[in-house]
């Protein structure tokens, strides 16, 4: 194979592989698109959103895990809820609004053809962007923190 033909043949398959990129990236933004256009979704305080796909799998950021307790990120939220204790019914109502919406974000994604599943990843650069820390707390369970800066 000529020189030529060689770099022609590389710069198809680049070109075939930055497509594929594309269209990869395609496919998330107008699962995000769709999860906007649901107005009560698009009102919320937190951005729900397709991290990327995985074949038939989209992966979808979430503020809840079973290692972390979802009232900091809510107090993050709702900055009225700072004072408000874990067990009050303000805290519970947020608590299952924020799964609710969870779920009809999830709804959302799983109306295109394209998915057939949603995974959830905890969105550890949102508790960074907001200054609050991961940590392991006592025997194993996680807790958050305030960040320390540098």
């Amino acid at each position: 194979m000529s020189d030529s033909r060689q770099f022609i043949f590389v710069m198809i398959i680049a070109a075939l592989f930055v497509s594929w990129l594309g269209w990869r990236g395609y496919v998330v933004m107008e699962l995000n698109e769709n999860i906007r256009s649901h107005e009560e979704i698009a009102d919320y305080p937190y951005p729900f959103r397709v991290l990327r796909v995985e074949g038939g799998t989209a992966v979808m950021s979430t503020l809840r895990s079973p290692r972390i307790a979802t009232e900091q990120a809510l107090r993050e939220l709702f900055p009225s809820l700072r004072g408000t204790s874990e067990d009050s019914a303000e805290m519970r109502r947020l608590e299952q609004e924020y799964a609710r919406l969870q779920v009809r974000a999830s709804q959302a994604v799983l109306a295109s053809p394209r998915i057939h599943r949603v995974r959830w990843e905890l969105d550890e650069n949102w508790y960074y962007l907001n200054d609050m820390e991961l940590r392991q707390g006592g025997l194993g369970n996680p807790a958050l923190s305030p960040a320390r800066g540098s």
